[in-house]
């Protein structure tokens, strides 16, 4: 699990790049907020987190399954990670922020498209 990348992954960079193309300016993974937001549009109060549908319990999403091994630990785990993504939603709105949710389901090939363009949408 050590290989696993919690920042700059593929899915975010994709986002990133995507809204870089459109003109917005954006600051990464400020510690100083709850969660760590992976994107942050200060001039939009937005934060953006991408999150993988394995780690963030994504429901009814095939890429969303337990392993077969070690299934009551994992299970926690992933638990525990919607609780903290709930909590840090929560924090982030009680201070005044806008939180989106992109799942890395989204971001794949046939609908990456809309995806992007509702998260252009839901900005402007």
């Amino acid at each position: 699990m050590s290989q696993i990348k919690g920042k700059n992954t593929k899915p975010e960079i994709l986002v990133r790049k995507f809204l870089h193309s459109k003109g917005f300016r954006f600051r990464l993974h400020d510690a100083k907020l709850p969660g760590k937001p992976d994107i942050i549009l200060p001039k939009y109060k937005t934060v953006i987190f991408v999150h993988g549908c394995f780690w963030h319990g994504h429901k009814n999403c095939k890429y969303a399954t337990i392993p077969k091994t070690k299934t009551e630990w994992w299970l926690k785990k992933i638990i525990g990670n919607v609780a903290n993504d709930k909590k840090k939603s929560s924090n982030l709105k009680k201070e005044g922020w806008r939180v989106i949710n992109i799942w890395t389901c989204q971001l794949k090939p046939k609908k990456v498209e809309k995806t992007l363009s509702s998260l252009l949408n839901s900005l402007r």
